[in-house]
């Protein structure tokens, strides 16, 4: 079977950095990074399974992690190697599983929140701090299924950004995200159903920077409990008063935390 080819974005000339988006956006979430890494990196930054200008996915409610994986493939390659991963939500838990599919291709890891939901599930029953997410979801679902996709992004967005957050947003933003938002059985399927043992995570001897907001929901502090101890290498950030989804609102002071970071690590493996 062939599969499809990713849409990406591609800028620079120098070591590998490809930047893996959140559900509910795509690869333009990057273009700040980039630009402030093109002048000695290759920055590429794909849009994932449905998003932006990438194919769709054929199921609307199952998909893995390593299902993102594969068909990130011909990004890998334009890469070179060793190059950096760098992650936000979703895309976080997809640079995860692929650090650990392809250990010698990646040098360092840069992840803010991933929703690698099926890790905390793993280690304790709930109620275990991912409820929210998991009645954001049930909530957002039965919206899809009464034919209110914008009813169904409002559970989503306003679980990771506060209450009313999406109806704050631009009218041309939210009906993006309302049509991007038809995936979130297919986004929960893949994180909460990944079959990666947690102590799994402990093979990776790479540098990982692991940054969270403190005002981000329970379930990504709950992640982050769970991996945070598994990682051997892992540099461990909180920025005091934002949330889950500050590469996107406060794009500088992320951006500018993992410049720093791939700085430090060097270009080389």
């Amino acid at each position: 079977m062939t599969l499809p080819t990713p849409h990406f974005r591609s800028t620079g000339a120098g070591p590998g950095v490809i930047c893996l988006h959140a559900n509910g956006s795509s690869s333009a979430q990057w273009r700040g990074l980039s630009d402030a890494l093109s002048a000695d990196h290759h920055v590429l930054a794909p849009d994932l399974y449905g998003a932006g200008r990438s194919p769709d996915w054929p199921s609307d409610r199952e998909i893995t992690l390593r299902d993102e994986v594969d068909f990130l493939a011909p990004v890998f390659a334009q890469a070179g190697e060793p190059f950096v991963l760098v992650g936000h939500s979703y895309g976080a838990a997809v640079a995860l599983v692929a650090a650990l599919t392809w250990p010698t291709r990646v040098r360092a890891l840069a992840i803010y929140e991933p929703t690698l939901f099926a890790a905390v599930d793993a280690l304790q029953p709930r109620p275990n701090g991912t409820e929210g997410i998991h009645a954001a979801v049930a909530a957002s679902v039965a919206a899809l299924e009464a034919g209110d996709p914008h009813e169904a992004a409002r559970h989503f967005i306003d679980y990771w950004m506060g209450a009313a957050s999406f109806a704050a947003m631009p009218g041309p933003r939210r009906q993006a995200i309302a049509e991007a938002v038809r995936n979130v059985r297919r986004w929960a399927h893949a994180l909460t159903t990944e079959p990666t043992p947690p102590d799994a995570f402990a093979a990776l001897h790479l540098p990982v920077l692991y940054m969270q907001g403190a005002a981000s929901p329970a379930s990504a502090h709950a992640v982050a409990r769970a991996l945070i101890p598994r990682l051997p290498k892992v540099k461990g950030v909180e920025f005091a008063g934002l949330g889950h989804m500050a590469p996107v609102t406060h794009p500088d002071i992320i951006n500018a935390e993992i410049v720093r970071f791939i700085a430090a690590t060097g270009d080389a493996g």
